[in-house]
Order: structure tokens, then sequence, then C-alpha cells
């Protein structure tokens, strides 16, 4: 194997690397949910591309206030799913949605696309 194969394979797995770290591996901070009037905790989530922001932090014992907004108009996005909590609901584009929540235990509680491929998490402590 001569120094240029053995070169460009080695940039190759690195660019590989770094790119599954990037969407994939890259540590992603929570936003907390808001307390609002009544200790209902709200947080505003934008629907393009994925969500903005994808990881929430809730307090327990409190309910929590998810207030959708889908911004585009691709398929994959036209319904959120919380498989844990059994809940799901359509998103029309450009109409906010409200989907209303109480975990009973502390846990992370994802959540997704109809398809599976925009996900977030939502952290409750």
């Amino acid at each position: 194997m001569s120094l240029d194969l053995i070169l460009v394979n080695a940039v190759g797995l690195a660019l590989i690397a770094l790119i599954a770290w990037f969407f994939w591996g890259k540590p992603r901070t929570g936003m907390k949910a808001a307390a609002a009037s009544g200790e209902i905790q709200e947080i505003s989530i934008a629907v393009k591309g994925g969500y903005t922001p994808d990881v929430i932090v809730a307090k327990l014992g409190r309910p929590i206030r998810l207030r959708f907004t889908r911004r585009e108009s691709s398929a994959c996005s036209e319904k959120v799913v919380f498989p844990d909590l059994g809940l799901a609901a359509d998103l029309p584009e450009g109409v906010e949605v409200v989907i209303d929540a109480k975990p009973d235990k502390a846990g992370v509680y994802d959540f997704r696309c109809g398809m599976g491929m925009l996900r977030g998490k939502l952290i409750v402590e």
C-alpha cells in the first residue's frame, strides 16, 4: 500500500468520524420550560428540518404545555408522537398545536415525527 493511499484513507475515515460526531454525538443542551400562570410549564417548539429546541427540561409534578408550530411543508413533520406518554398530534403547517402532558415519573421521554426521522427529548426532573 502506497503512502498516498494510506493518507487518503486516513483523511476519509477522520472526516466520516467528524460527520458522525456532528450529527449524532454532539452534546445537546436542554431548554427549560418556563412556568406560566397556574404553574403550567410552557415552551414553544419550532418544527423546520428538526425541532428547535430539541431537548426540553421540565419539573416533575407540574403540567407541561408544549406549543408546536410547523414552519415547513415536509411530509415528515406532519405529526409529532410521544410514544412513552401515549400522545400524538397532527401538525398543520403554520398553525400552533398545543400538547398538554403531565408525566407521572421523572425520566427521559423521546418524541419524534411520524416517520421517526426528526427526534427530540423531554427530560422530566
